[in-house]
């Protein structure tokens, strides 16, 4: 545990240098800096005003940002250390192989999804001085919603970064991915689907297989429980879950997905990496 915790840290010290913290983190503060600029919290959108409304915003935002951030700057990790010539040092050291890979999974994690919660909090900071009601919980899902986000595209991107041999290898993949995911949204996906007359369960059940469809879907449920926007899916979907427990699967399935996939790619580096 001390050798996870020292790796950890070290993971941290690295980022919080490197310049694409630095925009990641002012990414995500101007967005609720915008927000309120723009005035947000005076407008009303489906009955929802105030803090609610710039939360709803912020949440949608996130979600197009956040994956690629994660993706491209985790890849880097295992396959930059690769290419610098890092591991020749690590196996002369007494730090574990394990210890050392999800030493940087931990650290690469409070790194993530630090400032995605310290800019919500400073939303909540400037809504309580400007007396604005708080919607605690909402604000306690959305902050779940966006730690599962982290887990999870964190974990796929120890996944690529294991397998890929080289950094700019690693880096398209992360990309790749990234715009599969993005392209199989339900309107894409669920039109080729129907062309192809595949039954509406099962075109339902592949759209939620992608982690991003979970997150949008389940963004849209805290404010519209009905699913109205989505239309017969929403049937489907509530039918299955019902309300209450899509929310948690929403939770639960890209937490698990994330866990899998960088315990898949713990076993290819250690496989490939020691003698």
């Amino acid at each position: 545990m001390k050798q996870l915790w020292l790796t950890a840290r070290l993971d941290i010290v690295e980022s919080l240098r490197a310049r694409w913290f630095l925009i990641y983190t002012g990414v995500f503060g101007g967005i609720v800096a915008l927000l309120f600029l723009f005035g947000l919290t005076e407008s009303r959108v489906l009955g929802f005003i105030g803090l609610s409304r710039l939360l709803v915003t912020y949440i949608q935002l996130t979600m197009a940002i956040m994956p690629i951030f994660v993706l491209i700057t985790t890849v880097r990790s295992v396959a930059g250390d690769r290419e610098a010539g890092v591991f020749e040092y690590l196996l002369s050291l007494p730090v574990g192989l394990a210890a050392w890979f999800w030493g940087k999974i931990l650290g690469r994690y409070l790194v993530i999804f630090a400032p995605v919660f310290l800019a919500m909090l400073a939303a909540v900071g400037i809504a309580m001085i400007k007396e604005i009601e708080i919607p605690w919980d909402m604000f306690g899902y959305y902050t779940a919603l966006l730690a599962a986000m982290a887990a999870c595209f964190l974990g796929l991107g120890m996944l690529i970064s294991a397998i890929a041999r080289s950094t700019d290898m690693a880096q398209g993949a992360a990309f790749l991915t990234w715009l599969i995911l993005l392209l199989f949204l339900d309107l894409i996906l669920l039109g080729v689907m129907i062309q192809g007359r595949v039954a509406p369960e099962v075109a339902i059940g592949i759209a939620l297989a992608n982690p991003l469809q979970v997150f949008r879907t389940a963004a849209l449920a805290l404010f519209d429980p009905q699913l109205i926007v989505l239309g017969p899916a929403a049937y489907v979907i509530l039918d299955t879950f019902g309300a209450t427990g899509y929310k948690l699967f929403a939770l639960a399935y890209p937490t698990a997905l994330g866990l899998i996939a960088a315990g898949l790619g713990y076993f290819i580096f250690r496989r490939g990496d020691l003698p």
